[in-house]
């Protein structure tokens, strides 16, 4: 069934004519933009790795491929129209966020984003995050021990969450620079108590650092009012193009840039700015805070009823973490006696495209270390899938998923068990 995002916006300057993108027809409305269609006729349920481009980003992104080419540093009017879309794309990124336009960074996503503060730290600082953080975090901070950094992970509860108790004692060992904890989790959509970690943190005079790739679209951020020092994003997430993301950095917070060769990003991030990207990510942001509200309620409606559905269909699925405080769109069910991958691989060739967790773990034989992490044991750990719904889903593909699941599920187990 061909889908296409809702209330497509026409571009801001058509090309070659009304109705014309990149020299091609624009997708028009319940027809697929994709050469792929076999893609386009999935039911895709994997918008935690990676969402479908919006149109309104797609329109953007060429507009400015198209006309402003011209270097961003440059003088001329060129070189003006795009500072123009940068400066453009920058408000309402920053808007979204709940930001000056002027504390962000472009960067190429959020795991440079997140590289680019971690390695701020001082060789031998004390650095506090959450066993559950995403593998940016872990694997460049395993990698910053080499240089005598060190580092507590947090347990969390069987909801992801992190004690704030616990939070403030680790805060008190020696040495402590940094504190870095996700917003919201990429696998079970656990939203952490952000406005409660870092206000331990300024009090306690610790920088704190939010990776917020899976919130910003999703929850009203407004970081510039909390205690929040630095913070990252990725545009794919909501609909924006790959490649592209940004750091937001307070005002006054010592920061030193990971590339160097220019003034780019006000000194901050050298390089030539990807424009068509950024204008991408730009638009991808003003149509993610047109239907934030609603659009939450309209998918926790729908995860609702897909948990309701599988709950009743295969009575012991186990649902990984709580039903509060988390994310309206993420559901993460474990299967008993069933292999996630092999339940992953099975629904793909029914038309459902989901995962089993991170996209950067897809291939991988290990449990996911974000499950054990909540205490989840590994045998549960190996048989979960990730549900992750969107603007593009609807009720129909929910009561698909919900006829097709329960069969592969019995089909799985079988072999499984032979």
């Amino acid at each position: 069934m061909p889908r296409s995002w809702p209330r497509p916006g026409p571009p801001t300057a058509p090309l070659g004519g009304p109705g014309v993108l990149c020299g091609r027809a624009a997708p028009q409305r319940g027809r697929p933009a994709s050469l792929c269609a076999r893609a386009m006729t999935q039911i895709y349920l994997d918008h935690n790795a990676s969402a479908p481009l919006r149109p309104e980003a797609l329109h953007a992104l060429c507009d400015a491929a198209a006309h402003c080419f011209g270097n961003a540093s440059s003088a001329h009017a060129l070189g003006a129209a795009a500072r123009a879309a940068l400066s453009r794309a920058r408000r309402q990124v920053a808007t979204l966020a709940g930001v000056a336009s002027e504390t962000l960074v472009f960067t190429s996503g959020a795991t440079e984003s997140n590289n680019t503060v971690l390695r701020q730290l001082p060789d031998g600082a004390h650095v506090v995050t959450a066993a559950t953080e995403h593998p940016s975090v872990l694997e460049e901070l395993s990698a910053a021990g080499e240089r005598g950094v060190r580092t507590t992970r947090l347990p969390v509860g069987r909801d992801g969450r992190v004690d704030p108790a616990r939070f403030a004692a680790a805060l008190d060992e020696p040495g402590t620079a940094l504190a870095s904890v996700a917003f919201a989790n990429h696998e079970t959509g656990a939203i952490q108590p952000i406005a409660e970690l870092s206000a331990i943190a300024a009090a306690k005079g610790v920088r704190f650092h939010c990776d917020a790739a899976q919130a910003l679209g999703k929850l009203p951020l407004e970081l510039a009012r909390l205690p929040v020092d630095s913070a990252s994003f990725s545009a794919h997430k909501l609909g924006g193009p790959k490649g592209v993301g940004a750091l937001y950095l307070r005002p006054g917070v010592a920061f030193v840039p990971l590339h160097r060769g220019g003034a780019h990003e006000r000194a901050r991030r050298a390089g030539t700015e990807n424009v068509p990207g950024i204008a991408g990510f730009g638009a991808a942001c003003e149509a993610a805070r047109l239907e934030l509200e609603p659009g939450a309620r309209r998918l926790g409606e729908l995860r609702d009823r897909l948990w309701a559905g599988i709950s009743r269909a295969v009575p012991d699925a186990v649902r990984n973490g709580g039903p509060e405080h988390v994310l309206a769109h993420v559901l993460d069910v474990s299967f008993p006696g069933a292999s996630g991958e092999t339940l992953v691989e099975a629904l793909d060739l029914d038309g459902i495209a989901l995962s089993t967790g991170a996209a950067c773990h897809s291939g991988s034989t290990e449990p996911s270390p974000v499950l054990l992490a909540m205490g989840v044991p590994e045998a549960l750990a190996r048989a979960a899938l990730r549900f992750s719904l969107g603007p593009v889903t609807t009720r129909a593909e929910i009561e698909r998923v919900l006829e097709v699941l329960p069969a592969v599920v019995a089909r799985v187990r079988r072999a499984r068990a032979a």
